[in-house]
């Protein structure tokens, strides 16, 4: 636990310094060196599927805040909450053999996953709640995967100054046991301002990768031509690094 509160304070710090950093050719190089070993460190010392710590009923918060985007007025998500989002589907596509076009109904039918995790948000702030819904893997395995795909790329309902929410995964964080499609919050249907219907954990990485108001999940051989080409929102626009991984 010590180290990650290190990890999470490390990187609300370094994202502090990213966009005056990454104004220059060799600040930017040095901050795709640093995420690379990043990367390869916490892969090298961590074992691929081993568990972010998971607590009981007595640790969970009392209130579980939203951050970001909290209530979408952009496009039909308005209408979505009128209707109770009875009509959302959740679309898993790209490079697979069989799309898939899920309601809510056919997600809370699938094996699910229930697990209490601690979300760290890069600005410093962390909050426990019980998460529940199926395993990534699961829509990933009925979709059937192509040997080119990479990268999982999850789109979203909120718009942010004119851009559509995204983030992105590789297969290893894809596949990662406590990787959800969660549509449910501490027993409750997941608050909008938690990012309902539907949202990723991600439970090994900082929270501004479990993407909100989850309407995708695309299977890619590449993050090129993706947005800006550097794999999530806060990625191509604020110097964000792309993994992570806590």
């Amino acid at each position: 636990m010590k180290r990650r509160n290190f990890l999470v304070a490390a990187g609300a710090a370094f994202v502090a310094g990213c966009n005056r950093i990454a104004e220059t050719d060799a600040g930017k190089a040095v901050l795709n060196a640093a995420e690379s070993w990043h990367k390869s460190a916490h892969r090298l010392l961590v074992d691929r599927e081993a568990l972010a710590p998971e607590y009981p009923k007595s640790a969970i918060s009392p209130f579980f805040r939203g951050n970001g985007s909290t209530d979408p007025q952009n496009g039909d998500y308005p209408r979505h909450v009128e209707e109770g989002f009875a009509n959302w589907r959740l679309e898993v596509g790209g490079l697979v053999a069989n799309p898939l076009s899920l309601s809510l109904e056919n997600i809370r039918r699938l094996p699910q996953r229930t697990q209490i995790t601690r979300h760290d948000c890069v600005e410093g702030w962390s909050a426990i709640g019980e998460w529940t819904g199926p395993q990534l893997s699961v829509l990933l395995d009925a979709a059937r995967l192509s040997e080119d795909a990479r990268f999982i790329v999850f789109r979203c309902a909120d718009n942010l100054s004119g851009a559509d929410y995204y983030e992105s995964v590789d297969l290893i964080d894809a596949y990662h046991p406590q990787t959800i499609v969660a549509h449910t919050l501490n027993g409750e249907p997941l608050p909008i301002r938690n990012g309902a219907p539907l949202r990723m954990r991600i439970e090994r990485q900082l929270g501004y990768k479990h993407a909100k108001y989850l309407t995708a999940v695309e299977a890619v051989a590449s993050l090129d031509g993706i947005g800006d080409g550097q794999g999530g929102y806060w990625e191509d626009r604020a110097g964000y690094q792309w993994y992570a991984g806590i």
